[in-house]
């Protein structure tokens, strides 16, 4: 179960939120340069709960050392496909809650979401001597968030049935939900074992998640934040959609609406349109052309159901030109 995108678009671009994934590149890049110097820089510069636990080990770093541990542990990762997971995740759900708190309040939000995640990683691994590392803590911060403020929109996510990549829509709060339960077997199923996985990192970030939204949604936002949302207004819409259909199934006809932005509108431009057909899932360029006035029709002939007779349906797409 892999997630491709949500179906809440934000109105802003996320500066911060590109911000932190970009800096996580950036710190990866770091890592892999280090060479045989990994181990040490990762015990360095990751969170060893036996660093602040065992005096003898504590000894060999200074105060700076044990303080920036904090927060440089959540920029590191343990490899391309943990850095790749985290950052396609925070991709996908951080922009609506950045949208939502504001650019300073979420970069806030989402350094304290990662601090509480570290934190409740050591309450309960007190004497490891693992280095802990990862957005994820953070990032599990984010889709708690996520959770209270989007719970009924979908999550587009791929399921494999064997070779055939399947699509479906998922609501966020089952999605969601299921993920965190997760989180709680993987912490009865690693009892005693040592995973390297900080699942408490996950749950601590997750619940404090929702703490920290409610608290910090409670603060005005500043003069700045409202100058920069409306320099960050988007002007386009996501690439790709996927069609819901809206006709009845006895229709041959597949009936759907596609939202775009005034400057769409005005200029044209092309969506990825996945059309819904029984079990299927088939991916469409289509082209929407200028000037196309709110509530155009586009007809896209023989994409529809088959009819009796043998022939197919059309799929018909209205335009919906969304407010800026």
């Amino acid at each position: 179960m892999f997630p491709i995108r949500d179906t809440i678009q934000s109105k802003n671009y996320p500066i911060v939120n590109v911000a932190i994934i970009i800096l996580n590149v950036f710190v990866y890049l770091v890592e892999i340069a280090q060479g045989q110097g990994l181990n040490a820089f990762l015990v360095t510069y990751g969170l060893v709960p036996a660093r602040y636990s065992i005096p003898q080990i504590a000894a060999g770093f200074t105060f700076s050392q044990q303080i920036f541990a904090f927060i440089s542990f959540m920029f590191l990762h343990g490899g391309f496909f943990h850095l790749l997971g985290n950052m396609w995740s925070l991709y996908i759900f951080g922009d609506n809650v950045e949208d939502r708190l504001g650019h300073f309040r979420y970069l806030l939000f989402y350094i304290l979401c990662g601090l509480i995640s570290g934190l409740s990683h050591m309450l309960f691994n007190w004497y490891s001597q693992y280095p802990t590392i990862g957005a994820s803590g953070a990032i599990a911060g984010v889709m708690g968030a996520y959770l209270i403020l989007y719970p009924q929109s979908k999550v587009l996510t791929l399921i494999p049935i064997f070779i055939i990549p399947y699509f479906i829509e998922i609501p966020a709060f089952i999605f969601l939900g299921i993920w965190f339960l997760l989180q709680f077997l993987n912490v009865i199923g690693a009892q005693g074992q040592a995973t390297g996985v900080a699942w408490w990192a996950h749950i601590g970030g997750f619940i404090f998640g929702i703490i920290f939204l409610k608290i910090l949604i409670q603060i005005p936002e500043l003069g700045m934040t409202r100058y920069l949302r409306k320099k960050t207004t988007k002007q386009k819409s996501s690439r790709f959609h996927l069609l819901r259909s809206e006709g009845a199934k006895e229709d041959d006809h597949i009936y759907g609406s596609l939202r775009i932005t005034p400057r769409e509108a005005m200029f044209g431009t092309y969506k990825l349109i996945n059309i819904p057909l029984g079990l299927k899932r088939r991916l469409f360029r289509v082209t929407i052309p200028p000037n196309v006035k709110d509530g155009t029709l586009l007809r896209l002939p023989g994409l529809g159901r088959r009819m009796d007779n043998g022939k197919k349906g059309d799929v018909l797409i209205r335009v919906i030109i969304q407010p800026s």
